[in-house]
């Protein structure tokens, strides 16, 4: 291979790594998760627990993406990541023990997937933060549609996770993913980046200043750099409420399911495995296709409206339309997360990448609470489908009103050449 296809290859030492381990990490996660969540609901029967479950684990997520996003601009975000995996393995091993021996409280439960939830919001700052500086240029588009296509490929695991759910319990699968994150951590040990980012970071150290002082100036600086970035702050208040929106499905879906169908669960997977489809089929075609720079601000735009009205109404359509609308879900939500990470983690600085994440972060999972928490209120007062339309159709108006009418400052940043 010529030293020029060498230089501009995507797929060095460390992307394969950090690939391989997410891979690894992911599947881990997908094969215990969902198993989660359908022990709480057989144990409690309750959609309002549900809710609360769901919450306990995004709650931490409120504040500790910005407090981390502070750290991670100083300090080294591979070592944070591989050291959040180690902590994540021995947590997932120590609850598959637990559950092993017959013993479950839910409130004990329910503090251990708030732990998870601020191990999780740490390691994503990190790993978003992290990720950009392993691709070399003009690589970002190619490179988030594969991060994308392997998140999707790992939801294959959520149909074994429900036929071993059923035939072994919780706490094998527990097991398994504190194997997962061990692997995955021991492979990103093994990365080399050089973080030329922290030693031109620790030259910019407020003289004087404590490590606490220090940490709330950056949080400062952070949140001010977003406010100073009108199109980076349009394209993170639609997010922020798209995220409302994500809360009240997560909520609301598989419940419906569960509540409405014989074997609920399995049309859910048999459904939601149409939205996986397309969003495979989506990322491989960002993968093989380079969408061009000038048309992106508008597709984005396009496909903001368009998700947003079919995810509102799917519930209302008999199963095979439910499919098809799932499948253009998927298809738009990939082309959505491409066009949107690969411009923002280019556009902004390496020095700044981890405060903006954070406090781009902090915003979602804000919206992600609401939404959560009124869903779980909303359910007991008016019918499911009708809180999911209202919502997705506040997700449409938002987008046409941030990144519509945020044209001037938002195209630029999406449209811009990696």
């Amino acid at each position: 291979m010529p030293d020029s296809q060498k230089n501009t290859s995507l797929w060095t030492r460390d992307f394969t790594i950090i690939t391989i381990g997410s891979v690894v990490s992911m599947f881990g996660n997908a094969l215990s998760g969902f198993a989660m969540s359908l022990m709480v609901l057989d144990i409690s029967d309750s959609t309002l627990l549900y809710a609360i479950y769901i919450a306990m684990f995004t709650l931490p997520q409120l504040i500790m993406p910005v407090v981390s996003g502070a750290l991670l601009d100083r300090f080294s975000r591979k070592k944070t990541i591989y050291t959040l995996d180690f902590i994540s393995a021995a947590l997932y091993l120590l609850m598959a023990g637990v559950l092993s021996a017959g013993w479950f409280s839910f409130p004990v439960f329910a503090v251990y997937c708030f732990i998870l939830g601020a191990i999780q919001s740490m390691y994503m700052v990190a790993y978003e933060s992290f990720y950009p500086l392993l691709i070399r240029e003009g690589n970002f588009q190619k490179a988030y549609s594969i991060a994308s296509v392997l998140e999707t490929l790992s939801a294959v695991m959520v149909p074994v996770s429900t036929f071993l759910y059923g035939k072994v319990g919780l706490a094998p699968l527990l097991l398994i993913n504190g194997i997962c994150f061990f692997i995955a951590a021991v492979m990103e040990t093994r990365i080399e980046a050089d973080e030329r980012y922290v030693e031109t970071q620790r030259k910019t150290r407020t003289e004087g200043s404590g490590p606490v002082r220090q940490v709330l100036t950056d949080i400062r600086e952070g949140f001010r750099y977003l406010a100073s970035e009108k199109g980076l702050l349009a394209i993170a208040a639609y997010f922020a409420v798209s995220a409302i929106c994500g809360g009240v499905t997560s909520v609301i879906v598989l419940p419906y399911f569960r509540n409405t169908f014989t074997n609920g669960e399995y049309w859910y997977l048999f459904v939601m495995a149409f939205s996986l489809g397309g969003r495979a089929i989506g990322g491989m075609i960002h993968y093989r296709f380079k969408l061009p720079a000038k048309f992106r601000y508008r597709a984005a735009l396009a496909v903001y409206v368009v998700i947003s009205i079919a995810e509102g109404i799917y519930l209302f359509f008999p199963f095979h339309v439910m499919m098809l609308l799932c499948f253009i879900i998927g298809i738009g939500g990939v082309t959505s997360y491409t066009i949107r990470i690969s411009a923002t983690q280019s556009y902004v600085p390496d020095e700044k990448k981890g405060r903006f994440n954070g406090a781009f972060n902090m915003l979602s999972t804000a919206g992600a609470l609401v939404g959560e928490f009124a869903a779980g209120i909303l359910t007991g007062f008016f019918p499911e489908r009708l809180i999911m339309l209202a919502t997705l159709s506040l997700c449409a108006v938002a987008a046409v009103l941030f990144i519509g009418g945020g044209r001037k400052y938002v195209a630029p940043i999406y449209n811009r050449t990696e």
